[in-house]
Order: structure tokens, then C-alpha cells, then sequence
């Protein structure tokens, strides 16, 4: 393997460390919220830092590989990528720790379970949690067949969105005095549905890495007229 190769895999081999990290706390999120564990949220609110320092380190990291190397093609398009998922799974990391901030904060605990169950924010949190998992894969494995799939997830999570604000809506109607926890409550909705958007822009960074296609706003393959 040439010295250049060997960086380029390290530099992927941070950013799957950095993926692994906020896959797990985004999957405490839905646990601590779900069952109210604040020990968890706690948990999940102490390793935000090293969410952060994985961020900044992958950042430079790749711009050094670029000042070095001056990688062109395939290898541009792969250290670009990585700079820009690792950006996105820091803002991810945000929103897991902000669901966990929630949590501790612990002063919504009258919003009924079988509204939370009606809202679906099990399926929304399952959803977005599928979409970052198989995004690794595709990464993993180079093979962005699947990317089509991954991405229409994001319609889901658009539509258990929207169908999130009738439900909440017709309820605090019902219950005037639960607005606050009510309008908490669509916060963390808002967060999921970020973060499924989040996950389709992993997938666009990875389509664009391996097939060399633009998928934001229309695009186009690149090189075409």
C-alpha cells in the first residue's frame, strides 16, 4: 500500500470512530428519552466533547492530507467528503445531546405516553437511526445501490413531521396548561427531522465521493454539460 494510500484509509478509519460515537448517542438519546433515564442523558452530555475533538481533529486532519498530497480525482472527492460528513456528524452529536438536555432538565413529565406513542417519536428516532447506520455501510462498503432507499426515509420522517403537528395541536387544545411541555415536545420532534435531513447529506457526500454525482438541487453528474 503507497504512504498516501495508508493516510487516506486512516482518515476513514477516524471518521467510522466518529460515526460508531454518534450512532451510540444517538441511540442513548431514544433510550433516555423513551424511559426518562437522566443517568443516561447525563452520560450522553459528557461525551459530547469528544464528539467535538473528533470533528476538529478529522477537519485537520484532511486539510493537512490536501497541503501534503495534493490528492486529484477520487482521492479529492474522498478527503472533501470526509470533511464535510464529519462536520455533519457533529451537528447530529448536537441534536443527541440536546434530546439529552431535555431529559435532564426533567420538567415536562405530564405530556401523557400515549400521546408520545401517538406522535410515532419511537419510529422517528428508529428511522433516523437506520438511515446513519446504513450511511456507514454505504461508505463502508463503496456500493451506494442503497443510497435511493436511504434517502426516501427522509420523505418518512417529513411526513411523521408534519402529521406531528396536528396531533400535538388538537392536544393542547384539549390541555392549555401542557403548551410549554407540549412546544418541548415539537423541539424534539424538529431535532429528529434535522437529523434525518443530516443523513441524507451523509448520503449525498458519499454518492458524490464514489460515483462523482451532485444530488444537491438537482444535480448533475459531474464533468456533464
Amino acid at each position: 500500500m503507497k504512504y498516501t494510500e495508508k493516510e487516506l484509509q486512516a482518515l476513514k478509519e477516524e471518521v467510522n470512530e466518529m460515526w460508531k460515537l454518534v450512532l451510540s448517542q444517538l441511540e442513548k438519546a431514544k433510550q433516555s428519552f423513551l424511559n426518562k433515564d437522566v443517568e443516561l442523558a447525563r452520560e450522553i452530555a459528557s461525551r459530547e466533547k469528544r464528539v467535538d475533538a473528533f470533528e476538529l481533529k478529522i477537519d485537520s486532519d484532511c486539510e493537512n492530507y490536501i497541503a501534503l498530497f495534493s490528492p486529484v480525482a477520487v482521492d479529492l472527492r474522498l478527503v472533501l467528503s470526509l470533511i464535510k460528513i464529519s462536520i455533519t456528524l457533529e451537528r447530529i452529536g448536537d441534536f443527541a445531546e440536546s434530546i439529552a438536555r431535555h431529559v435532564i432538565d426533567n420538567d415536562c413529565c405530564e405530556i401523557d405516553r400515549p400521546i408520545i406513542d401517538e406522535l410515532q417519536i419511537e419510529k422517528m428516532f428508529d428511522t433516523v437511526i437506520s438511515m446513519l447506520t446504513d450511511s456507514f455501510v454505504v461508505l463502508e462498503s463503496e456500493n451506494t445501490r442503497i443510497s435511493g432507499k436511504i434517502m426516501s426515509k427522509d420523505n418518512e420522517m417529513d411526513t411523521l413531521y408534519h402529521r406531528s403537528l396536528d396531533i400535538l395541536s388538537a392536544y393542547l387544545q384539549q390541555n392549555p396548561a401542557l403548551i410549554r411541555c407540549g412546544l418541548k415536545t415539537f423541539m424534539i420532534i424538529r431535532k429528529l427531522e434535522r437529523i434525518g435531513d443530516h443523513c441524507s447529506n451523509i448520503v449525498e457526500e458519499i454518492v458524490f465521493y464514489v460515483d462523482a454525482k451532485v444530488l444537491k438541487h438537482g444535480g448533475r453528474v459531474l464533468g456533464d454539460k
